[in-house]
């Protein structure tokens, strides 16, 4: 897997159904926020007023995505009018859509046993999410089968499972762009988002980060010493 285009990992909370969950994310400053639309089977689906509601109480530094499956043109418009930022489809996504979307473009890729199939690519999808087997399950898939995904010089946002406590290692071995996160801190009986789940979430991405950054500026200060003693 090639390093993340930022050299950092953001963080997304998704799913979210409440204001108080917006006020939440905004207290911890999460870079983006998901919330699912025109999906009736997910128990985080929202009607189109209610995120609305949610946006306009999200910062203005936080970068609100819409979440959908298998969008019709006029859904993307939707989306697009109630003042989102990103659109990320999983299911099927036809060519009028991204022809029609005035939004970017995060295609989900889901995950089974066989690894990633062919990818499509296009200029509106500025990068992929890499879910596991069935989205919003809370189930991991193995990471091992995405190590040498080719991202195509886009965005890289991992989803599926993870948790305050996986996170750090996610981030460690696949280098995302973006962490996606949503059962992984609701309660435990999945009704609602947790506070302290999540302050925990990005207080582990932004450790790993200084992490990270201190083996990737040591790396560098030791190629740097290699090249000065050979050129000794």
């Amino acid at each position: 897997m090639e390093e993340g285009l930022s050299g950092m990992s953001k963080v997304k909370i998704c799913g979210l159904t409440e204001i108080r969950e917006a006020e939440i994310v905004n207290q911890y400053s999460a870079d983006y926020a998901g919330m699912v639309l025109f999906y009736p089977k997910s128990r985080r689906n929202l009607p189109i007023g209610k995120a609305k509601e949610i946006i306009t109480v999200l910062s203005s530094n936080i970068k609100k995505v819409a979440v959908v499956v298998s969008p019709t043109v006029e859904q993307i418009k939707n989306c697009k009018e109630a003042g989102f930022d990103y659109i990320q489809i999983h299911g099927i996504c036809t060519k009028e859509v991204l022809y029609q979307s005035e939004l970017p473009v995060f295609l989900a890729i889901n995950i089974g046993n066989g690894g990633i199939g062919k990818v499509m690519g296009h200029k509106k999808i500025i990068g992929y999410t890499l879910d596991g087997k069935v989205p919003g399950n809370g189930e991991t898939f193995d990471w091992k089968l995405v190590k040498s995904f080719n991202r195509q010089g886009k965005l890289f946002m991992l989803a599926g499972g993870l948790t305050p406590e996986n996170v750090a290692e996610s981030i460690h071995i696949l280098k995302p762009d973006i962490v996606d996160v949503s059962s992984g801190v609701e309660y435990k009986n999945g009704k609602g988002k947790d506070p302290e789940k999540i302050s925990q979430f990005i207080r582990e991405v932004r450790k790993r980060e200084e992490i990270g950054g201190k083996e990737r500026w040591n790396g560098i200060m030791e190629n740097l010493a290699g090249n000065m003693y050979q050129n000794h």
